[in-house]
């Protein structure tokens, strides 16, 4: 596998970023990555602060909390560490108006029900051999979420969907501009990936190989739990190179290249980098790996 670097050219400055090289996809081998180190300056970001305030368990839809609106930046700046230049340009998002989003990532005892309701045509995802129950459930491509949520909605009469991509940044960050809603710093003890590869200044940690039950770690500021870490989720939008021209107030983007769709939040292989709120991942909308799962949203009606 060989490693890659990004060389940008901005305003006559050159910034060389370490962009993430992964192989065949169907090996396991692919999921361990080998980056260039480039030495950086310390960031010193624009802060636009979200109107944080304590977000409430929705009385509508078990485990699902409101998120309320605010401004962020979007994407990351190029003195991130290990930022890649798909996430820039880095730009103000305004989320004008409250929506909820899953507490938890879907678990395997929320796919059971939809495959034991005639949802979900059937499919039935391999666990790992760590067990299901409240463990998320894995091997789930995006088409595969959004048959779960078509069921969802047809039992309910709701209106579940995924997360857009700036939605689920704006939870990731937790009312933080920062790499993550924990601050500048990822550890195992905050979060389930490859703990032998911190972010920042956190100690080495443990590495455990395997997803981990919901709920394990603590929540963010909104009531989120493992947004960082465990395993990707997917979102809405379609897959864009970069931030140019995209939506400020929050919808998904549906002008890139829709055979692709967007994954967030790291996993329980990767390292700390790739649990970085502003991390993006692209992957066809049928393939499926032991470390992709989702999260659901809803829109609130008006």
């Amino acid at each position: 596998m060989i490693s890659e670097i990004c060389v940008l050219v901005l305003s006559g400055a050159v910034f060389v970023q370490p962009t993430e090289c992964r192989a065949d996809p169907q090996s396991i081998e692919a999921r361990r990555y080998i980056l260039l180190d480039a030495k950086k300056p310390k960031p010193k970001p624009v802060y636009i602060k979200p109107k944080l305030d304590h977000s409430k368990p929705s009385p509508k839809s078990m485990n699902m909390v409101t998120i309320p609106p605010g401004q962020f930046l979007m994407g990351s700046p190029q003195t991130e560490k290990r930022r890649d230049a798909n996430e820039g340009p880095q730009r103000a998002v305004t989320i004008s108006t409250p929506f909820e989003i899953g507490r938890y990532e879907v678990t395997f005892n929320d796919w059971n029900k939809c495959v034991k309701g005639g949802g979900c045509r059937g499919y039935v995802p391999k666990d790992g051999g760590w067990g299901r129950g409240t463990r998320p459930v894995i091997n789930i491509s995006w088409n595969d979420a959004n048959h779960y949520i078509r069921w969802l909605n047809k039992k309910t009469g709701l209106r579940y969907r995924l997360p857009t991509e700036a939605e689920w940044e704006y939870v990731a960050r937790g009312g933080l501009n920062a790499p993550f809603s924990t601050g500048n710093t990822l550890s195992s003890d905050q979060a389930n990936f490859n703990g032998e590869f911190p972010y920042g200044a956190a100690p080495k940690g443990v590495y455990r190989r395997k997803t981990v039950p919901v709920g394990s770690f603590e929540a963010n500021k909104y009531g989120v739990h493992d947004i960082h870490g465990n395993v990707y989720e997917w979102v809405e939008d379609c897959w864009t190179a970069n931030y140019s021209n995209a939506p400020r107030d929050g919808r998904a983007r549906k002008d890139g290249d829709c055979k692709f769709r967007i994954m967030r939040g790291g996993s329980w292989v990767t390292h700390g980098y790739q649990a970085r709120a502003a991390k993006r991942l692209r992957y066809t909308t049928d393939y499926r790996y032991d470390d992709y799962g989702f999260r659901i949203a809803r829109t609130l009606a008006k």
